[in-house]
């Protein structure tokens, strides 16, 4: 006597999918896990045996043997306790094997036989629409499972209902999708007095989605505008919000199916590790450049992170993907974030010349930005000094300009780039174009070339710079409404360039 249920193993934020294979053969009773399974798979056996004895169901006294397929395929997580229970319940003619056919199942079983809510519905049930089946999970999973759409969904409280369900004594109702939240309202950016330049950095940064650092002293404002950048940044689209919602649902990060448009905000501490930024540990989970997949990753205290957890992010920040490479796992994330971080000048806060300077300068402002690596600060676009507020700057009024004002024009700014993209088959942001397509649409007139070229034989500035030049000095342009990039575009955006050595920031290009 044989029964089988399909179910899903996770790799990364697709699904694939596994037959749970439940035989029935004569002998002294024993349960068997076979699949090549992880801890929580092989303790599933427990959590089957004392459901059934909860729901006051004997366990027939067989061999019975529960075969993950592929075998070759690692199997991690509770979610294959539903589906060995509905496996071995079809087995034992409790449930129709038929009723069965045409669903996918996961989930997780207390001791009382009620089915616990599992990590990365969404994408299971994603993956069982694009199988041509139905989802079977629970209850507290069903309004998040219900967002993939065409997908049946069949969400029960507890093993007994399930019975119940396919019994037709008791037929559940399909679950609704989850609230759509608006998300936390971010700061306003009125709140910021002083600072102008800094301001119009991050006005550029959320228009083109360029990578931004802030450097500056102690009370200055850097985090203070790094947080109000949400509030400047355009809804996730339909497609962003799966793929992000996606993300967050393998990392077990969305609660009662409440979905939100606003783009993540990640803000990881400094202490945190390679693993914890790109993703990995024992099951191999998204990591903070995932989960900040179309939204903003801000680092505060840039220096204080660890030298090989900075330097992780270099790829992830070319590619937009992550690849975590473990020994029992080789597995792919999205990771297309837009990264702002912010520094103090040195240690001891301070920096340069002025009122209260370090003592040990310019040895200890240059040690400290040593500790980030010469091709990571390559890849931020504006590099901005952020000085100190003075009582004059307090004391003035709230600006005239707010939020509002500035998430406007970057609106504006950002339609302009999907026209663009949309008629001429190129990336949807400034940030993302390259090759062709780059040449195409910022395309220099021969002062601006000028320009450029000489900062590049002055300053050093890389094939990347260069190229970094070129996409920021676009979004400049989009932001003024011009169509073509001129000189002026192309000096502000190496203003925003580090092309001196570490230390001084490049600010000897003047706009004509």
């Amino acid at each position: 006597m044989a029964a089988r249920v399909v179910t899903l193993a996770f790799h990364g934020v697709e699904a694939v999918r596994v037959d749970v294979q439940v035989q029935f053969t004569a002998g002294a009773f024993a349960f068997i896990v076979v699949g090549l399974g992880d801890k929580a798979v092989a303790e599933s056996r427990e959590r089957v045996i004392a459901a059934f004895a909860g729901l006051g169901l004997a366990m027939p006294g067989k061999r019975i043997i529960a075969n993950l397929a592929p075998a070759d395929l690692p199997k991690m997580g509770s979610h294959y306790d539903l589906p060995i229970a509905l496996a071995v319940m079809a087995g034992m003619g409790i449930i129709p094997a038929d009723a069965l056919e045409g669903w996918a199942a996961v989930g997780e079983l207390s001791l009382d036989g009620r089915i616990t809510s599992v990590a990365g519905a969404l994408p299971a049930s994603v993956a069982a629409g694009s199988l041509g089946l139905g989802l079977i999970c629970p209850e507290a999973c069903g309004a998040e499972a219900a967002w993939a759409g065409g997908t049946r969904v069949l969400a029960a409280p507890s093993l007994i209902a399930l019975v119940n369900h396919f019994r037709g004594t008791q037929v559940l109702t399909p679950p609704m999708p989850g609230p759509m939240l608006d998300g936390e309202r971010a700061p306003d950016l009125r709140d910021v007095k002083g600072q102008e330049n800094g301001k119009r950095a991050l006005e550029i940064a959320a228009a083109g989605g360029h990578n931004l650092l802030f450097v500056g002293p102690p009370g200055s404002g850097k985090s203070m505008m790094a947080a109000r950048l949400p509030g400047l940044l355009p809804p996730l689209t339909s497609e962003e919000l799966l793929e992000t919602s996606m993300i967050h649902s393998v990392a077990g990060l969305i609660a009662r199916g409440q979905l939100t448009r606003a783009r993540p905000f990640r803000t990881p501490h400094h202490s945190a590790s390679m693993a914890a930024l790109t993703g990995g540990g024992l099951k191999a989970k998204p990591g903070e450049v995932s989960l900040a997949h179309n939204g903003v990753l801000f680092l505060d205290e840039l220096p204080e992170f660890g030298a090989q957890a900075l330097d992780s992010l270099r790829q992830p920040l070319e590619t937009g993907e992550v690849v975590v490479a473990r020994a029992n796992a080789h597995i792919r994330y999205p990771a297309r974030f837009q990264l702002v971080a912010a520094m103090n000048p040195c240690r001891c806060g301070v920096g340069g010349p002025g009122r209260g300077a370090c003592g040990r300068a310019p040895r200890c402002q240059t040690d400290y930005q040593g500790r980030i690596s010469g091709p990571m600060m390559d890849r931020i676009d504006l590099q901005v000094e952020v000085p100190a507020v003075t009582a004059a700057d307090l004391a003035l009024p709230a600006p005239s300009e707010g939020t509002a004002e500035a998430a406007a024009r970057v609106a504006q700014a950002r339609q302009v780039q999907a026209e663009r993209a949309a008629g001429w088959g190129g990336a949807p942001l400034n940030a993302q174009a390259e090759g062709d397509f780059l040449e195409k649409i910022a395309a220099l007139d021969e002062p601006a070339r000028a320009l450029l070229a000489r900062a590049a034989e002055a300053g050093g500035l890389s094939a990347r710079g260069w190229t970094r030049t070129l996409r920021l000095a676009r979004t400049i342009a989009d932001l003024e409404g011009s169509a073509a990039v001129r000189r002026v575009h192309v000096a502000e955006a190496l203003i925003y360039r580090r092309v001196a050595p570490a230390g001084s920031f490049a600010g000897a290009v003047q706009a004509p």
